[in-house]
């Protein structure tokens, strides 16, 4: 073990060490014990691992298989579909919201010199009007529940396609909770990159878009990734507004076949595999912006070029 690894604590021994070996073999045999007991005898009195059940999903031979599969793959786009809208929207509209949110909070630190009192007290009474109406928006939309949003949304709307309500059910509350994040990250960066951004003579809105708002996204991608996890869980509220996304397919088919639990351990495991690959398209991106930032050349590193150009010239 590397000194580095035991500087918290003391290095285990050979007994600690085989003392833990032996305690998470005993663990992992008790859980396996009581899968078997608790969980794959109840299944099996209960005729759930029969051809009966898991023939139309996995047995070639079953009529009912080609069927069944182009059911789940048209539940799969339509759900994909939606998620895929759902995410541009709110990333968007996140995106924008944040940024309307940072530029109000910077106008508020404005004293508007050189024009009359008047005007610089409407232009402080419209930012602050403009600072509770975002915050408002926020608070209430976060605060309520995505099935509600997308009813309301569906009711409201008038759009005989379920699809569209669903999304913008959905964008509407992950609009909201993506700008909180992507703000919290343009504030918690360290007060020189703004200083650095003010001595260069950029105005609030070129220092939020070219500095603060590229960091911002590197630094909360991770959160922002879980989030859009979330958005792809949530387009299976679109059963209200009978959206036929891969549950609401599932559920359909569960009523004719009479196999909820194997239906549902497929659509789990797919859905399973979608966000696992969400989450390793977060690290691989997350991986090569830190690899580009690292190769990406300072100016202390820029200096002897540049100084090398000007002799030369």
């Amino acid at each position: 073990m590397s000194p580095q690894s035991s500087v918290l604590y003391d290095a285990p021994g050979p007994r600690t060490r085989r003392r833990t070996t032996v305690a998470a073999v005993l663990i992992g045999v008790l859980l396996l014990v009581g899968a078997y007991y608790l969980v794959y005898r109840p299944l099996e009195a209960n005729g759930q691992f029969t051809a009966l059940k898991w023939g139309p999903l996995v047995d070639p031979d079953d009529p009912n298989l080609p069927l069944v599969w182009e059911r789940i793959r048209l539940g799969i786009i339509a759900t994909l579909t939606a998620a895929a809208l759902a995410i541009v929207c709110s990333l968007l509209a996140g995106t924008l919201l944040a940024i309307a949110r940072m530029l109000l909070k910077e106008q508020a630190k404005r004293r508007y010199a050189g024009i009359p009192v008047a005007a610089a007290y409407a232009l402080r009474g419209l930012n602050t009007a403009l600072r509770g109406i975002t915050r408002f928006c926020v608070e209430v939309f976060r605060g309520l529940p995505v099935l509600v949003t997308i009813f309301f949304a569906w009711r409201i709307s008038g759009i005989s396609d379920p699809l569209w309500p669903l999304v913008i059910g959905l964008s509407i509350y992950n609009s909201v909770v993506i700008a909180e994040i992507i703000r919290s990250g343009m504030e918690g960066l360290p007060r020189g990159q703004r200083e650095a951004a003010d001595s260069l003579g950029l105005t609030p809105f070129q220092a939020i878009l070219l500095v603060q708002l590229p960091q911002a996204f590197r630094i909360m991608l991770p959160a922002l990734i879980s989030q859009l996890v979330v958005i792809l869980k949530d387009t299976t509220l679109g059963y209200i507004i009978t959206y036929e996304d891969i549950l609401a397919v599932a559920q359909q088919m569960i009523q004719i076949l009479q196999n909820p639990i194997q239906m549902y351990a497929i659509i789990g495991a797919m859905f399973i595999a979608i966000n696992y690959a969400l989450s390793q398209l977060a690290g691989y991106v997350q991986r090569r912006v830190s690899r580009v930032r690292a190769h990406t050349p300072t100016a202390a590193n820029s200096a002897p070029a540049i100084e090398q150009v000007g002799i030369d010239a």
